[in-house]
């Protein structure tokens, strides 16, 4: 099965028991023509390949199809699993290296202050629309939040943040442009780097160029590309998800006439439903390894089955419906691994959707919930658009 159909399928879950019910819980699938991995489905399996980084490397140049050649240079691929001089590409002591950087620029936001400023955005961005009565909850909001809060962490302004958007929505999609859109977003960063050199500033970016850690700019580029990339491709997704399963589903629709359900609780079920990253690339095998009833050999690329795992018959309850504040879904990885910015992402999912429902608060998705359709990519799951209609309302932009 092509990975991507499995993503863009109507339900992916579907898809991915389908899977399941041939291979078991190490599956074969295709990333690109000629190219395959195993999708790892099980959810003990996952953990495994996470927790045992002395077998499974996250270092791609491990990666016995690109070293073959089978994986072109040019490859579409190669923006999401090519080798990379951050964190997300090494292992070990050089990981804990590249990591601690990250996890102190998480650890000095104040967590007050990003909200107001997160609130500050929402409130703005639906003051622009309000008025009309209808919007697309995806492209005038949900995309928008989340870039513009974390690049004014990193002293990027609202251009740049709109130019990195567009970059990321390349090198997610992994299609024929996916390298032209790295190469334009490691442009901005480069330049953002070099105004920090001259400029100095209480932002990530300054934090980045005077960490000892970072050896050199291209260790701060990658630091800081890890950073708005995850963050804001996955905290779209994330709202996006969550404000679509209060619109559609009647359980937490009633969130927004007083139900019991809250904010919190949607963004959990999202995440385990559908986790904004689907599937995860990859970890590679050091040597000839057996992995849920599989032979593994070495060199073979394994990719982290996230929707998949969450789904699985030996922690999915009968019905399919987590219990409310259950978080031992996968969505933000295990290990060593594990997204070090967890804390800040809920902050702005959360203040966006509590955002847009205290402030439009009888808005109704204007088209049926099936008919929501998904951005192309085997890796994340992001509605293309959420078309919703409300009473027009004149909502004034903080400072107005």
């Amino acid at each position: 099965m092509p990975l991507l159909a499995a993503t863009g399928a109507p339900d992916p879950r579907e898809a991915y028991r389908a899977l399941r019910a041939r291979w078991g819980n190490v599956a074969r699938v295709e990333l690109a023509p000629g190219v395959h991995a195993w999708l790892v489905l099980g959810y003990r399996e996952l953990l495994t390949i996470t927790r045992q980084e002395q077998i499974y490397s996250r270092d791609a140049r491990n990666w016995r199809d690109l070293n073959d050649g089978v994986v072109s240079p040019r490859s579409r691929l190669l923006p999401m699993m090519g080798w990379r001089a951050n964190v997300l590409g090494a292992d070990g002591a050089e990981h804990r290296r590249l990591r601690q950087p990250l996890d102190e620029g998480v650890a000095r936001i104040d967590q007050r202050r990003a909200r107001r400023q997160v609130e500050s955005v929402c409130t703005e961005l639906i003051a622009g629309f309000s008025q009309r009565g209808l919007a697309d909850l995806v492209t005038d909001y949900a995309t928008i939040v989340p870039m513009l809060s974390i690049a004014s962490l990193f002293g990027l302004n609202s251009d740049e943040g709109q130019r990195l958007l567009g970059s990321l929505v390349a090198v997610f999609g992994s299609a024929d442009d996916s390298q032209d859109g790295n190469r334009h977003f490691e442009e901005i960063l480069g330049d953002a780097l070099r105004q920090r050199h001259s400029n100095p500033a209480d932002d990530l970016t300054t934090s980045f160029i005077n960490h000892p850690n970072l050896r050199n700019d291209e260790e701060r580029l990658q630091s800081m590309a890890v950073m708005i990339s995850a963050g804001t491709e996955g905290v779209n997704a994330w709202t996006s998800l969550a404000l679509r399963l209060l619109l559609t589903d009647p359980r937490f629709a009633a969130r927004m006439h007083g139900g019991r359900l809250g904010v919190d609780d949607a963004l959990d079920e999202a995440l385990w439903r559908d986790p904004p990253m689907n599937n995860q690339p990859a970890r590679y095998a050091l040597a000839d390894t057996e992995l849920g009833g599989r032979l593994i050999r070495r060199g073979d690329a394994l990719i982290l089955g996230i929707a998949a795992a969450n789904d699985d018959p030996v922690i999915r309850p009968d019905d399919g419906v987590s219990e409310p504040g259950n978080r031992a879904h996968l969505a933000f990885s295990a290990g060593p691994h594990v997204c070090p910015a967890q804390v800040p992402a809920r902050l702005i999912a959360r203040t966006a959707v509590n955002t847009v429902l205290h402030l439009l608060p009888d808005m109704k998705l204007a088209i049926p919930a099936e008919e929501v359709a998904w951005h192309p990519s085997p890796w994340t799951r992001v509605p293309k658009s959420l078309p919703v209609e409300f009473s027009p309302a004149r909502i004034a932009a903080r400072g107005e």
